[in-house]
């Protein structure tokens, strides 16, 4: 027979700790409460520890990580809030609900700190889509479920990512990420601060749905999984819309000393949070919670996860000045609480108290923290075992290009962003399909660049360097837009942390996160982790996602990674090397998931992301794309796609022709400018001493490329335009 301690999903050693810390054994209430915020969703037992490494200031970071979203300095008084958040088990149980409350949540995450809500990115996994139905039924649920809050509450979905690979088959992963505009002097925290001061919910009623969904998202996902379907919550868009509104329009009186939304473990989470931030106690009424249901238990009431709520704590007497507000628009808005001193939690129902605990003790803080013992898995030194003289080297280069523009991994997206609105509000300057969206930010010359982007194959050959190159690719894809790499937000995506093998993967990862970040001075400033993403039979690829942002000073250079005009010379920057492990040539041609991962030159890389951004300013470079899966044919290709222009491509090299087409090395980019402008890129390049080579021109309507004067690839661009674009639209429909 079950413990009481497991079902609430705690160990016995956790289950003493809080029999120390009360002095007596908890009631239902109070083992709910400690289930849910001690769970691995809510209080990163497991990860918390590492998380040291990271950096996570500069002069730029105006908030770290800690709060509901990290904000980074723009200039001009303005400032960008963003975070990254999972809702994987939820959406591999019900996509649409679980992508669309994910949508939701991290809405909330954003317009908590003051901000106003102006872009959505996502970053999704599925298994293999061309041989499983379920991955379709998936992937679609999961993108009418982004859209359907997304397009609904009226922000735009202007970039993201989607990978297929076999480890996610059964455990899906999405990833959504919010970005907000806000002011220095406008933000706000989630902080109970005032003893006296009153405690309000705001928004929706609460119902009984997402029951347990921290603790749900703390555990393997099983065949039993499926009858959890009570842990999903249901969103509202259009109440979000409301609450957002009400809840900006509040912060503008002055009023509001601190406002946390109700998101994993509900009630529970945010009493104890925005207590232990401030005062330090807080005293709630659970038969004040406004309810949609009958019969609700004070148990329900707290770990409720019903979307569209927020609680904040006001200033004593101004209580009517929030009612008037949040009346007109049309929420339920009442005082459960006051803020203490006393340091304890206190749960009521009515005049009887149901629950009482130390607030700091179910917060972070005081959940226990470990530190598990990690070991390095065998399977990297087999596959690492590999070289390109283990495959025989393709004949018919012109249908191995065909075949990778077709793969799923590179093909067009178009089928997924095209039910996204991204362009409502009309800021959004560079769409989906470019290597990062961009965005103008009102009222001033400045704009935003923002992308997602992780190689989880790499990360699982080698989750360190993996993990470098999910950074440096996310900076790379920010600075070919023109922008200036600011920060970071991560979600972290792993499988159990108490498998010595899995948890040695997030370990590396970390570390390899922070030395990136160290590098590239764009540090850590919110994040998610999401553990126990596997199944009874295989976890996932270590999928450490990076969200990034980015500034240019001047929005009207923004660039592309498009060819622009016949008769600009294409230059390639950065050298290619005999680096085919992890490639998607290697997976998608030959079938094979193995060799040791591209290395990253921080010393070179730096040096040509600030050529690329002068250039780009000065108006010396016509595009600008990085090179990143498929390589060199790859990247020409999706230039020559994007702009409907041919180009003839001259390669001289030592390597193998499949190598020199279709490595994935690092710090690469393709360029193009016009010849007027060539001499003055040249100087600048031998100036700082980096590595490039002038690979043609563009051209007409075919794409050619030669190697050592051997005529290798001769496609029309057409033709390859109708490969790559219809290939996912072709599967999906």
């Amino acid at each position: 027979m079950q413990n009481r301690y497991e079902a609430v999903g705690l160990t016995k050693s956790e289950y003493e700790k809080i029999l120390e810390v009360l002095g007596r054994e908890p009631n239902e209430l109070e083992l709910n409460m400690y289930g849910v915020m001690w769970s691995e969703h809510c209080s990163y037992k497991h990860s918390r520890g590492l998380f040291r490494h990271f950096p996570t200031s500069n002069e730029k970071v105006l908030q770290g990580p800690g709060e509901n979203a990290g904000i980074v300095d723009i200039g001009d008084n303005l400032a960008i809030a963003m975070k990254i958040e999972s809702h994987n088990h939820p959406s591999a149980i019900e996509p649409y609900q679980g992508a669309a409350t994910g949508v939701g949540g991290i809405i909330r995450d954003i317009f908590a700190m003051g901000a106003r809500p102006i872009a959505l990115l996502n970053s999704l996994r599925f298994g293999e889509i061309e041989e499983n139905d379920r991955v379709k039924y998936l992937l679609n649920g999961v993108v009418e479920g982004i859209a359907g809050y997304g397009n609904c509450i009226g922000i735009p979905t202007v970039g993201g990512e989607v990978y297929f690979n076999h480890s996610y088959k059964g455990n899906p992963l999405v990833n959504a990420m919010c970005v907000g505009l806000i002011e220095h002097d406008k933000i706000h925290r989630g902080n109970a601060s005032g003893v006296g001061n009153s405690i309000m919910y705001v928004g929706a009623a609460t119902g009984r749905d997402g029951m347990g969904g921290a603790s749900f998202a703390s555990v393997e996902l099983t065949e039993e999984s499926q009858e959890k379907r009570s842990a999903v919550q249901v969103g509202d868009p259009f109440m979000e819309k409301l609450l957002l509104e009400a809840c900006l329009e509040l912060l503008e009186t002055g009023c509001v000393v601190g406002i946390q939304d109700l998101g994993a473990a509900g009630l529970t989470s945010a009493c104890c949070e925005t207590a232990t931030r401030g005062e330090g106690g807080m005293e709630i009424d659970v038969l004040k919670v406004p309810r949609r249901e009958k019969g609700m238990l004070p148990v329900e009431v707290m770990i409720s996860e019903s979307q569209e709520r927020m609680l904040l704590i006001v200033e004593k007497g101004r209580e009517e000045e929030v009612n008037k507000i949040v009346e007109k628009w049309g929420l339920y808005s009442v005082v459960i609480g006051k803020v203490t001193n006393d340091d304890l939690l206190r749960v009521m129902e009515g005049d009887k108290v149901v629950g009482e605990m130390p607030a700091n003790s179910l917060d972070s803080s005081g959940a226990p923290k470990y530190y598990k013992d990690y070991e390095k898995p065998q399977y990297i030194k087999e596959l690492q075992n590999f070289s390109s003289d283990d495959i025989e080297e393709p004949q018919d280069y012109n249908k191995i290009l065909v075949d990778l523009l077709k793969a799923p991994n590179i093909a067009s997206k178009e089928w997924i962003y095209r039910q996204y609105d991204h362009m409502v509000r009309t800021n959004t300057v560079v769409k989906p399909g470019s290597d990062a969206a961009v965005l103008r930010i009102r009222g001033s010359k400045k704009g935003i660049a923002l992308t997602t982007d992780c190689n989880s194959r790499l990360c699982y050959l080698d989750p360190r360097e993996g993990s470098k190159i999910a950074v440096t690719e996310a900076a790379r894809n920010i600075v070919c837009s023109g922008g200036k790499p600011l920060a970071i937000t991560d979600g972290l995506n792993f499988g159990s942390p108490e498998k010595p093998d899995r948890y040695w993967q997030f370990r590396e990862s970390v570390l390899g996160i922070s030395e990136a970040c160290r590098e590239l001075d764009t540090p850590v400033i919110s994040g998610n982790v999401s553990f126990y993403n596997e199944t009874d039979t295989h976890a996932i690829h270590p999928t450490p996602i990076i969200g990034m942002v980015g500034v240019l000073e001047d929005v009207e250079k923004a660039c592309t990674m498009e060819f622009k005009e016949e008769g600009d010379v294409i230059l390639l920057l950065g050298k290619t090397k005999d680096e085919i492990g992890g490639s998607e040539y290697l997976a998608r041609i030959h079938g094979i998931e193995k060799g040791e991962v591209p290395a990253i030159n921080f010393g070179l890389e730096k040096k040509l992301q600030a050529f690329i951004i002068e250039g780009i300013e000065n108006n010396l470079i016509q595009s600008a794309h990085d090179l990143s899966d498929g390589g060199l044919g790859v990247a020409v290709a999706e230039a020559a796609i994007g702009g409907g222009l041919g180009a003839i491509i001259n390669i001289a090299t030592d390597l193998r022709k499949d190598v020199a087409l279709f490595s994935e090395s690092q710090s690469r980019f393709l360029i193009t400018t016009k010849k007027e402008n060539l001499n003055t890129l040249k100087e600048m390049l031998q100036r700082i001493g980096a590595p490039y080579e002038i690979l043609g021109e563009v051209l007409g309507e075919k794409l050619q490329f030669n190697i050592n004067d051997e005529p290798i690839i001769n496609l029309n661009v057409k033709e390859m335009e109708e490969a790559w674009r219809g290939a996912l639209a072709c599967i999906m429909e």
